[in-house]
C-alpha cells in the first residue's frame, strides 16, 4: 500500500519526535482519529512515564495518556525504529544561542540520528518554529544524501505548530493547520496527513511561506505586547491605570485589539521567534528595527518590576537586600506548568542577585524544575495567612486561577501586582 492510500485509510504509522507540549497533544489527536502512533524522545524517564499512562503535562490528564496507550500508542528512545513509520513529525525545541542567534542543534541532532533509518515512501513534517529556508536548506540535504528524490519517493513539508497550552477554547483539532510542501505532491500529501486530524488545513505555496507565516504570527504578538508594556510604564509615571485605559479602548468595535501588560514575555515562541527572522534578515542586508525594539522593551520588563518592588519597600523603610520576597506564580502564563522563558524566573534571578531572599508559590510547579539557564533549589511554599504574612513582599507574577486573591491581599504586608488582579484595591497593593 502506497503512502497516499495508507494516509487515506488511517493505516499510516505516525512517528512523533519530541514528546512535549507540542508532540503529546498531536499524538493524542492522531490517536483519537485511529492512526497508529510511535512516539520518540531522548528522555528515558518521559518515555517510561508515557508508556505507563502518566502525563508529564498539567493540562493533559493521565486518563488521556492511558487511553492513547490503550489505542496502541508506544513511546520509545530507539530512533532506529524510524524505519517502521510512514510519517515523521519533528516537534523539537528551537531556542536561541547565548548570542541570540538561532540554535538548530535539536533539529540537526535529530536529523543526524534518524537519517540512516529513513526509507523511501515516507513523509517528513517539521513543526518546530524556525527561519524561512530551514526546511529547504537544512532538512532537504539530509534526505537527498540518502539518494531519495523529494516529491517522488520521499516527501518533505513544513507545518508550524500552533499549540496554546492551557487554552480551553482551542484544541489541536480546532486550530487551522498551515501546510507548505517542498513540491506540490509533498503539499498534497501533507494536506492528507493533517486533514485527517484537524478541522481545517490551510495550504500555502512553499515551505518558506509556511515558515514565515509562523514568525509573523508571533512577531505580531511580540510587537503589540511590547507596545502595551511601554504604555504601562508611561501610564504608571502619569498615575494612570493602564488596565482601565485598555478596557476603555477595547469598547471600540473596530481597529483595536486588546493586549495586556505583564512582567515580560514568556513561553517557547514569542520571546524567541522574532529573533529567528532578525537573524535571517541580516543575510539580505536588512535591519529589523521595529521587531528588535519590541524585544528590548519586553526583555526590560523584569528589571522594571524589580525597581517597583525596591521602591515600594523603600517607601516602607525596607531595603531590597535581605528582604523576604514571595514570587506568586512562576509558570509563564496562567494555569499551566510550562516554565519555558518565564519572566517570573528573570524577576527571581534579579531579586536574588540584589540580595533578596526569594521563595515562590505555584500550585502548578511544586518543585522548581531543572532549567538550562536558571537554578533554584526551591519548592512551592504553602499559601496560608501565616505564611504569606511572613514575607516583606508578595509579588504577583502569574495570575493562576487557583490563588485565593482576597486571602493573599488581606494577609500580605505588601503586594506588588504585575497582572492587574488588584485594580480596585489600594490597601497594601502597588501596581507594577
Amino acid at each position: 500500500m502506497q503512502l497516499r492510500e495508507k494516509l487515506a485509510a488511517k493505516k499510516a504509522v505516525i512517528g512523533i519526535l519530541g514528546l512535549g507540549y507540542v508532540g503529546i497533544p498531536l499524538a493524542l489527536r492522531f490517536s483519537e482519529v485511529g492512526f497508529p502512533i510511535l512516539g520518540f524522545d531522548i528522555d528515558h524517564d518521559r518515555v517510561a512515564a508515557l508508556n505507563a499512562g502518566k502525563s508529564p503535562i498539567k493540562h493533559i490528564t493521565g486518563a488521556d495518556i492511558s487511553a492513547m496507550v490503550g489505542n496502541g500508542f508506544e513511546a520509545t528512545a530507539d530512533f532506529s525504529r524510524i524505519a517502521d513509520v510512514d510519517a515523521i513529525v519533528i516537534c523539537v525545541p528551537t531556542p536561541l544561542s547565548k548570542h541570540r542567534e538561532p540554535d538548530l542543534s535539536f533539529i540537526t541532532g535529530t536529523m543526524d540520528t534518524i537519517t540512516p533509518h529513513l526509507r523511501k515512501g515516507q513523509i517528513l513534517s517539521l513543526e518546530s518554529t524556525t527561519y524561512p529556508g530551514t526546511t529547504a536548506e537544512v532538512l532537504q540535504p539530509y534526505i537527498v544524501s540518502r539518494g531519495f528524490n523529494i516529491g517522488e519517493d520521499y516527501f518533505l513539508i513544513f507545518s508550524p505548530e500552533r499549540e496554546d497550552p492551557g487554552n480551553p477554547n482551542f484544541s489541536t483539532r480546532s486550530i487551522p493547520k498551515i501546510v507548505g510542501g517542498t513540491t506540490p505532491v509533498c503539499r498534497e500529501l501533507g494536506e492528507l496527513l493533517y486533514g485527517a486530524a484537524v478541522d481545517r488545513v490551510v495550504p500555502v505555496s512553499s515551505t518558506q511561506v509556511a515558515e514565515l507565516t509562523k514568525l509573523l504570527e508571533n512577531i505580531h504578538r511580540s510587537v503589540n505586547i511590547g507596545l502595551v508594556n511601554e504604555m504601562k510604564v508611561i501610564a504608571d509615571r502619569m498615575g494612570i491605570d493602564i488596565f482601565e485605559v485598555i478596557d476603555a479602548a477595547a469598547t471600540k468595535p473596530f481597529g483595536f485589539t486588546a493586549y495586556y501588560p505583564g512582567p515580560g514575555l514568556g513561553g517557547h515562541c514569542i520571546p524567541i521567534d522574532p529573533f529567528y527572522l532578525t537573524w535571517k534578515a541580516r543575510e539580505y542586508g536588512l535591519s529589523t528595527h521595529f521587531i528588535e525594539l519590541a524585544g528590548e522593551i519586553n526583555r526590560a520588563m523584569p528589571e522594571w518590576v524589580v525597581t517597583k518592588i525596591a521602591d515600594a519597600l523603600n517607601d516602607r523603610e525596607k531595603s531590597l537586600k535581605a528582604s523576604r520576597i514571595l514570587a506568586l506564580g512562576i509558570a509563564y502564563k496562567r494555569d499551566v506548568d510550562d516554565m519555558r522563558e518565564s519572566p517570573s524566573v528573570m524577576v527571581m534571578e534579579i531579586l536574588r542577585s540584589r540580595g533578596a531572599i526569594v521563595e515562590y508559590a505555584d500550585p502548578n510547579v511544586p518543585v522548581f524544575p531543572k532549567m538550562r539557564e536558571h537554578r533554584f533549589d526551591l519548592k512551592s511554599v504553602p499559601l496560608d495567612p501565616k505564611q504569606i504574612a511572613s514575607y516583606d513582599c508578595v509579588v504577583l507574577l502569574t495570575d493562576h486561577s487557583d490563588f485565593d486573591y482576597d486571602m493573599i491581599q488581606k494577609s500580605a504586608r505588601l503586594v506588588i501586582d504585575t497582572r492587574g488582579k488588584y485594580r480596585d484595591v489600594y490597601e497594601n497593593v502597588v501596581k507594577a
